[in-house]
């Protein structure tokens, strides 16, 4: 099995992206599978064009997308990505695109294909805070998230691909010290824990995960 994870690049005023920062920092193997690192520009459309690439490269059997969330407390796997790109900021490029399809054409949302719950609960066994997360958010994030999904579901139909959101690290929230964070080290131990769960399960577990708000 080959993983393509990939990370962003830093946007929004901040000097590093700890999504960018773990994926130069996993390992090139995680039990049978090939992990294959790249970062990817904070820009609307080129992001997908990016791993369009990488796909058509490298050939992996997943794909698994890392954003930064900061002020989440937790390691949040996502459910679902929607078809609408709503910026609250300009990307890398100064696009700032609002209400606006990911896909003219697609449909309204694409679920994670990966099983998240089992994610979720391989994270957990390690001792770092995470969730199911019911929203990736209307930024470059959830337009990867929804544009790897499409691709997936029209050109590489035999491939899986999903998002996980990851909190600040340490370090960003001197600045900042009203936001949660996380070290480096266990968002790392965590993003392994949940490629584990990818590796080992086809079909996800059947815990709840649910929220009422």
């Amino acid at each position: 099995m080959k993983i393509l994870v990939t990370g962003f690049d830093p946007f929004g005023g901040e000097s590093i992206n700890p999504s960018s920062e773990v994926v130069r920092r996993l390992p090139k193997n995680v039990l049978d599978a090939e992990i294959i690192p790249l970062i990817i520009p904070t820009m609307f459309q080129l992001s997908i064009s990016v791993i369009e690439e990488a796909i058509l490269k490298y050939d992996p059997d997943v794909i698994v997308s890392i954003g930064q969330a900061g002020g989440r407390n937790a390691m949040t796997v996502e459910r679902i990505g929607i078809n609408r790109d709503d910026a609250r900021i300009p990307d890398n490029a100064g696009v700032q695109r609002i209400d606006e399809p990911v896909v003219s054409s697609g449909p309204a949302a694409y679920f994670s294909t990966l099983p998240i719950k089992a994610m979720v609960q391989h994270i957990q066994n390690k001792g770092i805070h995470a969730a199911v997360s019911n929203t990736a958010g209307t930024f470059v994030c959830n337009h990867v998230m929804y544009g790897v999904l499409h691709l997936c579901a029209t050109k590489y139909k035999n491939k899986r691909a999903g998002f996980i959101h990851i909190p600040y690290l340490s370090e960003q929230t001197q600045s900042k010290p009203q936001y949660p964070s996380m070290s480096l080290e266990d968002i790392i131990t965590g993003i392994i824990a949940s490629l584990e769960a990818i590796i080992l399960y086809d079909k996800d577990i059947k815990v709840t995960a649910g929220q009422e708000h």
